[in-house]
């Protein structure tokens, strides 16, 4: 009886652990299951979690000529791109005596906000001229760009991998935990 109260109790231990890791990185409490018993149920609604923030440079340059006639525009724009985690499609954390099981989506870009923007040339044709609709087509290209850039770059695979470190460290057990990313449709 006596072992059997003192796995419980390492178990709940275990879990107030996790709980605490989860409130101290996300400011979130998720849904605990202590041997498929709910112990905890989410209690904050928080949407996205973002973990890494990431500085990102781009530069476009659109040239038109017309009847020997050209016109530039060179855009350079910087933007902070965050990645992280939806918390819409779920987050889950089983304790189990043999293991510590973590379900969360997979980590996507969660927003990108210009920050600073550059004109490096604007430059008139002598009849083939800069129009309102030019410098808005050039403008709504430059965060496709970052977005691009931070995808090759992996951002959302560093966000895994942040993730994984800081609960590793929070969560102080010697029971395995597992990170399983669930699969749902991708919303980049």
């Amino acid at each position: 009886m006596r072992t059997a109260h003192q796995g419980v109790s390492e178990a709940e231990r275990v879990a107030a652990d996790v709980k605490d890791a989860f409130v101290s990185i996300a400011h979130l409490q998720p849904r605990i299951t202590v041997n498929d018993r709910v112990y905890l149920e989410q209690t904050t609604p928080t949407s996205e979690f973002a973990v890494v923030s990431r500085r990102v440079e781009v530069e476009h340059e659109f040239i038109h000529s017309w009847l020997g006639s050209s016109k530039r525009v060179k855009l350079h724009g910087t933007f902070a791109v965050k990645a992280g985690f939806d918390l819409r499609q779920g987050l889950a954390v089983d304790v189990r005596p043999g293991e510590i099981i973590i379900q969360v989506p997979h980590a996507q870009l969660l927003g990108i906000e210009q920050e600073h923007l550059d004109v490096l040339a604007f430059e008139n044709g002598l009849w083939n001229r800069i129009s309102a609709d030019d410098v808005q087509n050039e403008l709504s290209i430059l965060p496709q760009l970052a977005r691009e850039k931070a995808l090759a770059s992996n951002l959302p695979g560093e966000a895994e991998r942040s993730l994984q470190q800081q609960l590793e460290q929070r969560i102080r057990t010697a029971q395995p935990l597992r990170l399983i990313y669930t699969t749902a449709a991708k919303s980049d």
